[in-house]
């Protein structure tokens, strides 16, 4: 019977009567379709902005050198994690078209400007794993 009693407990802080809780429009959750959904207007508007990214093995062409380090302590001197994604990407890319030489060009070009102290462990170590594959690919084919 007590177990019954605590089920009844209203927690809230509010005076309000339970009666019109229920009448309140946040009670229906909404629906992943309602939250996301766009206008057409909206739709039509991105949809004329949009640009689809295509990898062609040519994005180490837009990558801005020299390489920026964060503004923010935290990062410590750091680019940005987006940053050094597009390096990782850029040289995935080359190695993945074969384009060893480039590859090898572009990673030469990163530690020239100062990778070694701007770019994080873990992305810097992938980065030398793939300059020591597309030099191993090199020394293959000659």
């Amino acid at each position: 019977m007590a177990d019954d009693l605590l089920l009844n407990l209203n927690l809230s802080s509010s005076d309000s009567d339970p009666e019109d809780l229920a009448s309140c429009p946040a009670k229906e959750p909404a629906s992943r379709a309602d939250r996301s959904a766009l206008s057409q207007e909206a739709f039509n508007a991105l949809k004329q902005s949009y640009i689809p990214r295509v990898e062609n093995g040519e994005l180490w062409r837009t990558i801005p050198f020299p390489l920026t380090p964060e503004s923010d302590a935290n990062r410590g001197g750091l680019i940005s994690k987006p940053q050094a994604q597009d390096l990782l990407h850029a040289v995935e890319e080359l190695y993945f078209y074969r384009r060893y030489t480039e590859a090898v060009e572009f990673l030469d070009r990163i530690w020239a400007d100062g990778g070694e102290a701007k770019i994080d462990g873990e992305t810097r170590e992938l980065l030398r794993k793939y300059e020591g594959r597309c030099k191993f690919r090199l020394a293959a084919t000659q």
